[in-house]
């Protein structure tokens, strides 16, 4: 099972697209799950559901930054991290969270997730985005480290 799969079910067992993404490479980046859960849980929804960067694109730029920087080259991860994005947007029109929703869903401005049924997962892409930035990770990861 690649990290894709592994963000998909993240986000199908409640995690936000963030966590969920960044949870599918816990493992590599050796910092317990509740650590990497709380640090990341506040970009779930474009930004606590508001809607700017796509929470699965913010996991995965943590990933990236976690186990390809070395913290002082902005430049190097930069460079991959822009990679990545224009990987992700190349397939999805965009990284903003509320191009990637349907207009019904962009009605509810509430910061109140909503309930995870059978109606939710067919109405978002949610579970394929994280997907796809959890393929698009592990490929970057592959290419640089």
């Amino acid at each position: 099972m690649g990290k894709g799969d592994i963000a998909r079910e993240n986000f199908k067992t409640g995690l936000n697209c963030a966590q969920a993404v960044l949870l599918a490479f816990s493992d590599e980046i050796g910092i317990e799950e509740q650590e990497l859960s709380k640090l990341i849980i506040g970009f779930g929804g474009g930004f606590a559901r508001q809607r700017y960067v796509c929470g699965a694109v913010s996991g995965m730029t943590a990933v990236l930054g976690s186990l390809l920087s070395d913290g002082k080259d902005k430049l190097a991860i930069y460079k991959i991290v822009k990679e990545a994005m224009d990987k992700f947007s190349g397939q999805t029109g965009s990284v903003i969270c509320a191009e990637l929703l349907d207009s019904e869903t962009l009605k509810d401005k509430s910061i109140v997730p909503e309930e995870r049924t059978e109606k939710y997962y067919k109405k978002r892409p949610c579970a394929e985005l994280c997907a796809l930035a959890g393929t698009i990770t592990e490929e970057l990861i592959k290419k640089y480290k």
